[in-house]
């Protein structure tokens, strides 16, 4: 029986419209002639998507008893029984009620595609297995509801269900989503601007990827192996030389010109795992400079290094593949064609860009390896060649009638085998010589001459010399790439040390340092600083250290002004390219170290500056304008010449009143802002009852309570507060949006609880400010404007959220839907 197609309405959040959109698709496919029907879908009350219900076949659910309440599943018999070309089920990540036959939805659609049934099924983007930890952490709300990745990516077709966050937000705040007594609710907790576009992203580059693996999987079953440029990538080579910098950013640069082009660096090593001349720590570097302009770092292996770059470019779909131009010398660019040429005659479709740089044409800088071979064996060896073979030869005169002369050449070549396996190519190819002039004089007609008067016996001493000559060059060779594996592993071994530190979490220098003194067994490791025409410690590990790179044995410049002194041993090439590596990092240690410091010595002047700003506004503005207010109503009142009437006297006196009362709040509230900012504000913290304090701080508004509405439910937990600071931040926020609130319209004091914390929600309908001027307002005794002061606020935020902070929580702010601010007071749950 052929598998049913599944197909999928992915949304970006809740609401979007995925049953809607899957009921019109179930509508669509009915008026075709399809026979369809509804095995299961919630419409949450929202009358548009239920009248697309109207006329649709719907079949009956199956009721469930769990805990002494009803519930209804998705009864897969009934939909196996009848049997239809298409059933339209909801919520596939629904985990079913205890006692149903599968105990996840999406078990019951696989049963249902098994019998050869289309399903359309919807899915939000938060419900992924693979996204449950970063939605929580984005929204503070956990998933229960969770559906394999794999399950999703299996579907036939998927469409992503979009909207705007805007759009979304405007949605419910008309009631098109959630019942009007969850709006508030939903708006000022999980449906944030913020969550909102965080989801979208997480929808858009899901979806993009599943896009991808289709592409890839339908070239593959194809068979295409050409670049489809559905997006532009583009591919640097990189060898660990000194050109990688330059080719890395003028890679980049390329990419930058299109639009969401991607940035891929590849390096190819040899399939023997040993090196192939590149720097370690360029490597390192070059690979961090890839992935700090956005791109990714691969290493692929391949012995033929133009096929295995083209191979990974049409892996990965690329476009453009960035080379060096050669760095080999003229007479070497002649005698082979080399890795770009080559790779430019095989791209095809994929554009070969070859850069110049400063290296082009000066040759690669050679390599010095290690003796393959220990000094004691190729004593040995020579020893051999010199002695053994003479006495070879005083062997075998005495049995020369017995001997054909290929019996003795035989011998011979034993013998410089021998001589090849104990000592190396060098000895060996002085055995064959020295044997090939024995074989001629002693034994070669005619005898004790050079001459040699059968061409086939000539014959036979030229290739015993060239077979002599090729055995101790395998051997050779095998002794070296022998030791080249050893020194690879340890290499391996030490650069898993390296990563291991980093993995860790282990970032201090002189841990680094440390560990670099342990694995090469080393006196002192010390990290150098140029000062001037002298050298300062950084850092070191051991004793005595290096207080410069002249007394070090073995010393890594890592840039103009740092360098990396070791003492116990001098270190030979190999080891010096893992230092390097380890330099690098050091490096890179150095500077986070510093800026962590660097930013620990900004707070603190950005603070006293902030606080500076704020004492020169308010003696500016806000606390001449009430005492000019109060100055005015007194000296209206001593100035005997004028009569006032009683209603007049009343008037000017409430005049002086309500300003000294503002100016004597502006006088606290600036001394509290100074305590705060010279870290002496007595803060007690304590279990505090919102249900308590949200009354308190409403009664202190005087005659501006009647325009407060609170909604603070008794089941909330208590919080963590200081019960006096907490009514301040409250009387402040208020009496804040009373005064740009708009006659007649209340301002909304709700809580809510967000996981570990508690958030106190004051909703104004006022004119609200613009959005890049959300943060501006919490600056002390900043205004958007000193004319109209409705455009903006003064001293009280600045103060409440330093209030809020001293006790450990946030003061933040977000447009409300409709118009008008929102503050939001987050504190830590007292449970």
């Amino acid at each position: 029986m052929t598998r049913g197609t599944l197909r999928i309405y992915l949304g970006a959040a809740p609401g979007v419209g995925k049953t809607y959109a899957m009921l019109g698709e179930g509508r669509r496919a009915q008026e075709r002639g399809r026979d369809v029907v509804v095995g299961f879908v919630e419409t949450h009350g929202r009358a548009r998507t239920a009248d697309l219900l109207d006329g649709m076949e719907i079949l009956p659910r199956r009721t469930m008893l769990h805990r002494g309440g009803t519930f209804t599943e998705l009864d897969v018999d009934e939909v196996l029984a009848r049997k239809p070309k298409l059933a339209l089920i909801d919520e596939l990540a629904h985990t079913n009620v205890p006692g149903s036959a599968n105990p996840k939805r999406w078990q019951d659609i696989e049963e249902i595609l098994e019998a050869g049934i289309d399903v359309i099924t919807t899915v939000n983007i938060q419900h992924l297995e693979s996204l449950n930890d970063v939605v929580e952490q984005i929204t503070g709300v956990p998933q229960r509801e969770r559906v394999p990745d794999e399950v999703v990516r299996r579907a036939d077709q998927i469409e992503l269900v979009d909207m705007s966050p805007e759009a979304l937000r405007r949605r419910m705040a008309h009631g098109n989503v959630y019942p009007p007594e969850r709006v508030d609710a939903a708006l000022s907790n999980y449906f944030r601007v913020g969550n909102l576009t965080a989801l979208r992203e997480l929808a858009l580059l899901w979806l993009a990827g599943k896009v991808d693996d289709q592409l890839d999987r339908y070239r593959a079953d194809h068979g295409i192996e050409g670049t489809w440029e559905a997006r532009e990538r583009v591919v640097v080579a990189l060898t660990g030389g000194p050109e990688g910098d330059t080719l890395v950013r003028r890679a980049a640069r390329i990419a930058a010109r299109s639009k969401g082009a991607d940035l891929l660096a590849v390096h190819v090593t040899r399939s023997d795992g040993l090196a192939n001349g590149g720097s370690p720590a360029s490597l390192a570097r070059q690979r961090a400079l890839v992935e700090s302009l956005g791109g990714t770092y691969h290493q692929v292996v391949g012995d033929d290094i133009p096929r295995s770059l083209l191979e990974f470019a049409k892996g990965v779909n690329a476009t453009q593949l960035v080379l060096g131009a050669s760095r080999r010398g003229r007479m070497a660019q002649l005698i082979s064609r080399g890795v770009g040429v080559t790779t430019t005659a095989l791209s095809g479709p994929i554009d070969v860009h070859m850069v110049t740089h400063e290296q082009v044409s000066k040759g690669r800088r050679p390599v010095r390896s290690p003796a393959a071979l220990t000094l004691r064996r190729r004593a040995w060896g020579w020893g051999l060649a010199l002695v053994a073979v003479p006495l070879l030869t005083a062997a075998l005169l005495p049995a020369q009638q017995h001997l054909s002369l290929p019996s003795e050449i035989l011998l011979f070549l034993l013998m410089v085998v021998a001589v090849a396996l104990v000592g190396g190519m060098w000895p060996a190819l002085t055995a064959a010589v020295l044997g090939f002039g024995l074989l001629n004089w002693f034994f070669t007609p005619p005898l004790h001459t050079l001459t040699v008067a059968d061409p086939e016996n000539l014959l036979a001493l030229v290739i015993f010399v060239l077979v002599a000559a090729m055995v101790s060059t395998v051997v050779d060779k095998a002794a070296s790439r022998s030791r080249e594996a050893a020194r690879a592993r340890a290499d391996a071994e030490v650069l898993a040390t390296l990563a291991g530190h980093v993995l860790r979490g282990e970032a201090a220098l002189t841990s680094l340092l440390a560990r670099l003194r342990e694995v090469y067994g080393l006196t002192s490791v010390t990290l150098l600083e140029r000062d001037g025409d002298s050298w300062r410690m950084v850092a070191t590990a051991g004793g005595p250290p290096c207080t410069s790179p002249g007394v070090a044995d073995t010393d890594v410049a890592i840039d103009e002004d740092l360098v990396l002194a070791v003492r116990g041993r001098l270190l030979d090439a190999a080891d010096r390219q893992v230092l390097e590596a380890f330099a690098a990092e050091a490096a890179v240690a150095l500077r986070q170290q510093r800026l962590r410091e660097e930013a620990e010595r900004a707070k603190p002047l950005a603070e006293a500056d902030k606080m500076r700003t704020a004492l020169l506004a308010a003696v500016s503005h806000d606390l001449r304008t009430p005492l000019a207010s109060a100055k005015a109503a007194v000296e209206s009142l001593r100035n005997t010449s004028i009569a006032w009437s009683p209603t007049d006297r009343a008037e000017l006196l409430a005049t002086a009143d309500e300003s000294l009362v503002k100016l004597n709040r502006l006088v606290a509230n600036l001394l509290d802002m100074s305590r705060l900012q010279a870290g002496v504000l007595g803060v007690s913290l304590e279990p505090v009852a919102l249900e308590e304090v949200v009354p308190r701080a409403v009664d202190d508004l005087g005659e501006l309570r009647d325009r407060v509405e609170g909604d603070i439910s008794v089941d909330l937990p208590e919080v963590e507060a200081d019960p006096a600071l907490l009514e301040r931040v409250l009387v402040n926020l208020m009496a804040n949006a009373v005064r740009y609130s708009p006659p007649g319209s209340p301002v909304l004091v709700t809580a809510s609880q967000l996981g570990d914390s508690v958030e106190i929600r004051v909703v104004d309908r006022g004119p609200g400010i613009p959005p890049e001027a959300h943060e501006r307002v919490f600056m002390p005794f900043q205004r958007l404007g000193d004319r109209d002061n409705h455009t903006g606020v003064g001293l009280g935020l600045a103060l409440s959220r330093g209030l809020t902070e001293a006790m450990g929580g946030t003061l933040t702010l977000e447009e409300t839907p409709g118009g008008g601010l929102t503050m939001i007071v987050s504190l830590r749950s007292a449970r």
